[in-house]
């Protein structure tokens, strides 16, 4: 009798302390690009988000609980997506933070929406990423190439004075597509239907050089003042491609091309100008963000690779903020809370979600300037007036 109840008092002992640390812990899967050609967008999210995890966990975890995250490499390709959400979720995720782009992140969302979880991307900018192109429990951090499209058009009218561009479309992903139509949509209408001097496009999945798309723009470039590029992958390699052409026109392209990692493919760039969630070099007009910076840069010893960090973070904000508010893990309760943000105050910026829109089409963004192969911010800027968004 003695000796089964000693048996029983010691197997309880063992244990409750495992059945209460399981109850306790609350898990945040990343199925992202942790090697391969996508990487460097998925890297400043990734480790940037383990901070804002960090920061939670410090104040004492979320509804209690502390916050532990797993993560399942995609290997930079869309069919490893969806087996690496299916391995996150495996270990009781309960939100899934996707790749930095929609058609390498949607695969991972989808299976997290069809076992009912919220996914998150990064910084997926096409508008499909959310209701639309997944499902109701999608959403993603970025701003939508609607808005990007019309601050760098404005940004090129208003603040560069130019008048005459050519635009170079790489089809590769749809974040490059939607970027240039929402550009060309907006700087025609500054430019009263005109003002397009060339356009042409290319694959990066298929074309390494584009010789013939160099000749075509510098047949074009005594009549432009500026180029609009729509890359992203490689984009280095096609940047610097123009640049040996003696094309020396000033280059303006979306987020793709922030950070300095790829600028040593192209020695002393000048006049080139990208959109960026914020400086990764310490001058961002937002103190908040530039301490963010430095506390990234202690963390892991170096800079964010791009501004992208910023809105690995803004996950963690955004989801943490939701559960709180519903007192809930369940998806359903955490999507009415996200759906109801109108103006969050996240440190990528100020956030809205609908229950028809998972995008933000209003958020202003930074713009970098390299010269001489040294990047600087500009400052922030917006758009007066943004494209719809359609679908």
């Amino acid at each position: 009798m003695k000796t089964g109840t000693r048996f029983f008092l010691t197997a309880l002992v063992a244990t409750t302390p495992l059945t209460a640390a399981a109850q306790e812990d609350v898990t945040v899967g990343f199925a992202i690009a942790l090697s391969g050609f996508v990487a460097p967008y998925d890297d400043g999210p990734y480790k940037a988000a383990k901070l804002a995890i960090e920061d939670i966990n410090a104040k004492g975890g979320l509804l209690g609980r502390k916050i532990i995250e797993v993560s399942a490499d995609t290997a930079s390709d869309p069919a490893q997506g969806a087996t690496a959400a299916t391995d996150v979720l495996s270990k009781n995720a309960e939100l899934v933070m996707v790749t930095c782009d929609f058609d390498f992140g949607a695969p991972a969302a989808l299976v997290a929406q069809s076992q009912n979880k919220i996914a998150f991307s990064s910084c997926a900018a096409d508008a499909k990423f959310g209701v639309q192109g997944i499902g109701p429990n999608a959403y993603t951090m970025a701003t939508a190439t609607n808005h990007q499209g019309a601050i760098l058009a404005e940004f090129a009218w208003n603040t560069l004075g130019k008048r005459n561009v050519y635009i170079l479309n790489d089809l590769q992903v749809e974040y490059n597509k939607s970027l240039c139509s929402n550009f060309e949509k907006r700087w025609r209408e500054l430019a009263g239907g005109e003002g397009v001097t060339g356009y042409d496009e290319y694959n990066a999945g298929n074309d390494t050089v584009i010789p013939a798309q160099v000749s075509r723009m510098k047949d074009a470039e005594a009549k432009s003042d500026v180029i609009m590029f729509c890359g992203a992958i490689n984009g280095a390699s096609y940047v610097r491609q123009i640049r040996a052409a003696g094309i020396d026109l000033p280059m303006i392209t979306g987020e793709s091309m922030d950070g300095t990692y790829w600028l040593e493919a192209v020695p002393d760039l000048s006049e080139f100008y990208n959109l960026s969630y914020g400086s990764i070099h310490g001058d961002d007009p937002s103190s908040r963000v530039n301490d963010f910076v430095a506390k990234f840069t202690k963390a892991y010893g170096e800079p964010p690779v791009t501004g992208h960090a910023l809105t690995g973070y803004g996950v963690i904000e955004a989801w943490a903020r939701a559960v709180e508010s519903a007192g809930s893990f369940e998806a359903d309760a955490v999507r009415a809370k996200l759906d109801a943000f109108a103006g969050e105050d996240l440190l990528v910026g100020k956030t809205f979600f609908t229950s028809d829109l998972h995008i933000n089409n209003s958020r202003p963004m930074t713009i970098i300037k390299i010269d001489g192969g040294k990047a600087a911010s500009l400052g922030v800027f917006d758009a007066e007036k943004t494209p719809e968004i359609t679908f």
